[in-house]
């Protein structure tokens, strides 16, 4: 099949019918098209139960003549799978299976791209699960995770952490605050625990 009877082989079974083109020579036509039908057909590809099509998924696109608009759309799926897999070893069979495709990318920097996304997703995901990273691990991650995780990780040891070593100022200042923020909530929470338990106390007594 060519390329543009994947694309529209990709469409029908995201169920992408209502777009505003005759015909899919249309939506090959014009690489912003794409990018929108792309970008829906991964959202529901990464709803999806099963991942056994990702990986022809992510050839299909990876064709595309456009190697923005493709990497961009593998990169929509990557976050997508990684938001809603169990845990890092489940995202890391996946990407295995997925990754080789990268390498029909010309452009070594959108390669690159992709594969850090999927590191900076592991860490997350290990992060998530409980893992305490150190200052050298932190630091093989980029801007943007360090700040995903500040702004999401409730571990006290890793707000900390990235108060004290995150790459840049604002990473730095919103894990420092919402460390403060957890640490007075629990004192107060604390502090309610033991008010409540001395009037029991009272109460008991009288």
């Amino acid at each position: 099949m060519t390329w543009r009877g994947d694309v529209a082989e990709l469409l029908a079974e995201a169920g992408v019918l209502d777009v505003d083109v005759e015909d899919v020579e249309d939506i090959v036509a014009d690489e912003h098209v794409r990018s929108a039908a792309y970008q829906r057909v991964v959202s529901v590809a990464a709803a999806a139960p099963s991942r056994e099509r990702d990986r022809a998924l992510v050839a299909t696109i990876l064709r595309d003549p456009h190697e923005m608009t493709s990497k961009t759309a593998v990169v929509a799926l990557v976050d997508g799978v990684a938001t809603r897999a169990s845990g890092q070893a489940e995202f890391r069979r996946w990407a295995a299976g997925v990754l080789p495709e990268v390498d029909r990318l010309a452009t070594e920097a959108y390669r690159e791209f992709i594969r850090r996304r999927v590191d900076d997703w592991l860490f997350h995901l290990a992060v998530r699960d409980g893992h305490v990273p150190t200052a050298a691990e932190l630091a093989q991650v980029t801007d943007w995770m360090q700040r995903l995780v500040a702004e999401e990780s409730t571990s006290p040891a890793v707000l900390a952490l990235l108060a004290a070593s995150g790459r840049r100022g604002k990473t730095r200042n919103v894990a420092m605050n919402r460390s403060r923020s957890r640490s007075r909530s629990r004192s107060a929470d604390g502090s309610r625990g033991r008010r409540g338990a001395a009037g029991d106390g009272r109460g008991g007594r009288g």
